[in-house]
């Protein structure tokens, strides 16, 4: 059940335990070319696009263990149904549901994951609500460093996106795959990707506007493996995709892109090894965490990306 109230035009959304509003942003700035929000003196701003409406909203930390919520630009809904659908896309975004607890306490005696989870403690698996935007940002940081990836969505999402203005900023809406499906290769050449890639792209936005791929189904599939299987067939999506997108945006816990290259040089690095790890490695280490590959993963990596 989530716990939430309103005052004027603000909601206050009660944050679980443990969770630290900074630790997370520090994790939201990891590039300075993000372009879906923007953060200014500890506080988030972005534009959500709930059910009919799109709301810009401010989201900040209250002394009272609550996150704020504060609607700007005369973007705040009437409806119940659209604030419950505002605290569910933020609570999804955050990944509140999520009880972390039993995974630190066993965590602490893993001297592996212990430097980390006491150093990034309260930091929650940041996701990515839309099945489109996690499917495009998965193909746009195919084998490119993440920095390139940032700028290639930057690109994609000022020249196919729409945006709200506010004090002189544009706040970015991600492009629909509605509008993405009646695009060809070519409209999208001057984006500095391959034509390959701009081919996946457009292809998941076909299967999404036939209706032949959806979020709603893939989370009625019960079993990871399936839903692991349902985006392989998909042109474009291998393991590292399918199971970025089951990690981000499907929350399976026990996802796990064991060919992360941020994951392989962190072992690397943490173990003191003179070679990258074989996959058998990995899953050996990450063995005592099954169905918690996904903090598995996050925890390792910011023990060196944050060291």
């Amino acid at each position: 059940m989530r716990t939430w109230s309103e005052s004027k035009n603000r909601i206050f959304i009660k944050t679980p335990e443990p969770f630290d509003f900074k630790v997370n942003l520090d994790y939201l700035q990891r590039d300075s070319n993000e372009c879906m929000y923007e953060i200014e003196e500890n506080m988030i701003i972005r534009v959500m696009e709930i059910n009919h409406l799109r709301a810009l909203v401010r989201i900040s930390e209250t002394d009272s263990e609550c996150l704020a919520v504060e609607f700007i630009a005369g973007t705040k809904p009437e409806l119940l149904e659209d604030k419950e659908a505002v605290v569910n896309y933020i609570c999804e975004w955050f990944d509140f549901d999520t009880d972390l607890m039993p995974f630190y306490e066993s965590g602490r005696q893993d001297l592996l994951l212990k430097p980390a989870i006491e150093r990034f403690y309260g930091l929650r698996i940041m996701g990515l609500n839309d099945l489109f935007e996690g499917l495009c940002w998965g193909i746009l940081g195919q084998q490119i460093n993440l920095k390139f990836a940032y700028t290639l969505k930057r690109q994609f999402v000022e020249k196919f996106g729409e945006h709200l203005d506010y004090n002189g900023k544009n706040y970015w809406v991600f492009p629909s795959y509605e509008k993405i499906s009646k695009l060809t290769a070519e409209d999208m050449a001057d984006i500095k990707m391959t034509k390959r890639k701009r081919e996946y792209i457009i292809g998941v936005a076909k299967l999404m506007a036939n209706g032949d791929l959806s979020k709603e189904n893939l989370l009625h599939v019960d079993d990871l493996k399936q839903a692991e299987k349902e985006l392989i067939r998909i042109r474009g999506i291998g393991p590292w995709t399918a199971n970025y997108v089951l990690m981000r945006c499907l929350r399976y816990p026990d996802a796990f892109p064991i060919d992360d290259v941020g994951l392989i040089n962190a072992i690397q690095f943490v173990k003191g090894m003179e070679r990258k790890p074989t996959k058998a490695e990995i899953r050996e280490l990450s063995a005592a965490w099954s169905t918690w590959e996904v903090c598995y993963v996050l925890s390792v990596e910011n023990a060196v990306l944050n060291g």
